[in-house]
C-alpha cells in the first residue's frame, strides 16, 4: 500500500465496499427481488437502497466533521441506525 500512500482505515473503507457488492450480487442471484415502494414514494430494490444508503452516510460523516470534530465512532452509530431506517422504509 505505500505506493498509494494509503492507510489501513483507507484500505479497509473500500475492502468493505467491494464486499458489500460482492453480497448484494450474490443475494440478488439467489433471491431474486421484485422492488418496493417506502415512503420516498419510488420503487427500490437491495441495491438502490444501498446506494441511498451508502450516499446518505457520506453527508453524515461530512456533516459530523463539520459540526461536531473527530470523533467518528458516533458518526458510525448514527449512519448505521440511518442505514437500518433505509433499509426499512424506503
Amino acid at each position: 500500500m505505500e505506493w498509494m500512500a494509503w492507510t489501513w482505515p483507507t484500505a479497509l473503507f473500500f475492502i468493505v465496499i467491494a464486499s458489500l457488492l460482492v453480497v448484494f450480487t450474490v443475494l440478488g442471484i439467489r433471491y431474486p427481488e421484485t422492488p418496493r415502494t417506502g415512503i420516498l414514494r419510488i420503487e427500490t430494490t437491495r441495491g438502490d437502497r444501498l446506494f441511498i444508503t451508502l450516499l446518505g452516510s457520506a453527508f453524515i460523516n461530512i456533516a459530523w466533521l463539520g459540526l461536531v470534530g473527530t470523533n467518528q465512532a458516533f458518526a458510525l452509530i448514527v449512519c448505521l441506525i440511518y442505514a437500518l431506517a433505509v433499509f426499512r422504509w424506503v
